[in-house]
């Protein structure tokens, strides 16, 4: 089912063994950028145009109403508003933790210094809806927006072809007070939230994955506005040693392949019993899954599983690999994690599996994929921050540095660079200005 790779002693994982496409498809680019032009061009009526288009829901209204809201609290039941009530606590918490404060400092010679720290005025989230609904989607998005002190928060979702909002999406919008909601999916939603129209104003940031449409969208309104990161697949790699339960890999692997034909799954392994172990436990557990349709395409098309010499290696195929989620199987996990460099999240023991961070451990869930772990973090706080470099000189201090300035400003042949600082020594103490 997952193609396999045997690595020799002596031999390492290269990036041919696990090609990636890539990029975004130039046809889906061409019909994302028509889609933006046609929202801009016509505002609400290309976005009821388009959701009747993509969507199949003929909308009179674009906003979600209250008495929809009400009625879907009303409609998901006790057991699953506490559920989402436990994550959202567990989720604040933890990115409470990451909130940066503004400082100031003052240098020798009257030089006052230092970063204002501001929160972003207007953002967007985008949740997917297609495939299934993603109420924790929005618990990640709009949780650290909150913490970070974001005043507006408009939160844009795809309506079934009754025009409705899935209740539980909308049940988790309400735990978080969030009542500016809009019926509208795809590269139309990114292009609404980027530019605004009559029902929806403008955005400063967008954030939240969505299909390639909306990825592609988000990156040809990337500068009009700021977005969090370009979302590719899902992906997972398990990182598993003799001491793994076979039934914890093949069913942590089918968790992400559930995601999607297209999501990516991976064990990187030092036993080479263990994937015939996994592909065994793989086919009774798909055999009861009511998804193992999808699951099997996704793991037939996208899995690999690798078997390496020694744990170097397997290390070094993860890191190489750099998975959004990695989990580590192995008898001494937290040994192995000085030496992870490359993950979105990391999943340590046999406890822990990836299900924990995408609902209630408190972590966000929106992560780089593709590899761009390698450069990339989780959304966060900071998305939702800004910072402004504070700068303040006294004559004395302006004096000190003025020699450094003008010599720099002179060498790169910027004249009123260097002018401006001359300028005002020579006014000050009145002299000639010698620029």
């Amino acid at each position: 089912m997952m193609r396999r790779i045997d690595l020799a002693p002596g031999q390492s994982l290269t990036p041919a063994d696990i090609p990636r496409t890539g990029g975004i498809d130039a046809e889906v680019l061409g019909v994302a950028q028509r889609i933006i032009d046609d929202v801009r061009a016509r505002g609400d009526e290309a976005l009821i145009e388009l959701t009747a288009q993509f969507d199949h829901a003929r909308l009179e209204d674009l906003r979600v109403t209250e008495a929809e809201i009400e009625a879907a609290v009303a409609e998901v039941g006790d057991e699953f508003l506490a559920a989402i009530s436990t994550a959202a606590m567990a989720i604040e918490e933890f990115h409470v933790r990451q909130v940066q404060q503004s400082w100031f400092t003052t240098v020798e010679g009257g030089v006052f210094l230092g970063q204002k720290v501001t929160p972003i005025a207007r953002v967007g989230i985008y949740v997917p809806g297609g495939r299934a609904c993603y109420p924790s989607s929005v618990l990640m998005n709009a949780i650290p927006a909150i913490v970070a002190g974001v005043a507006e928060i408009a939160m844009v979702v795809p309506p079934d072809a009754d025009g409705r909002v899935n209740p539980y999406t909308l049940a988790a919008a309400s735990e978080l007070g969030l009542d500016e909601i809009y019926k509208i999916g795809g590269a139309q939603a990114i292009a609404a939230l980027a530019y605004g129209t009559a029902t929806v104003p403008r955005v400063d940031k967008i954030t939240g994955p969505g299909n390639a449409y909306v990825t592609a969208a988000k990156k040809l309104v990337m500068g009009d506005v700021g977005i969090d990161m370009l979302a590719g697949p899902s992906e997972v790699l398990i990182l598993a040693d003799e001491t793994a339960e076979p039934a914890f890999v093949a069913i942590d692997l089918m968790a992400q392949a559930e995601h999607d034909p297209r999501a990516a799954t991976y064990l990187v392994t030092t036993d080479s019993t263990l994937p015939g172990d996994v592909e065994l436990a793989l086919r009774e557990l798909l055999s009861t899954s009511p998804r193992a349709e999808v699951i099997e395409r996704s793991l037939t098309d996208n899995g690999v599983m690798i078997v390496c010499p020694d744990v170097n290696v397997a290390l070094h195929a993860a890191n190489l690999i750099a998975p959004e989620h990695l989990e580590v199987m192995m008898a001494e996990p937290f040994e192995l994690l000085g030496s992870i460099d490359n993950a979105g999240a990391i999943f340590l023991g046999p406890w822990t599996p990836e299900s924990v961070g995408d609902y209630v451990a408190g972590p966000n869930h929106v992560l780089p994929t593709g590899g761009t772990a390698r450069f990339s973090s989780p959304l966060s706080v900071d998305d939702f921050q800004k910072r402004s470099s504070v700068l303040s000189y006294s004559l004395e201090g302006l004096e000190v540095d003025a020699p450094a300035v003008m010599t720099i400003a002179q060498a790169e042949g910027l004249e009123a660079h260097a002018r401006a600082v001359a300028l005002r020594l020579a006014m000050a103490y009145g002299l000639e200005d010698e620029a």
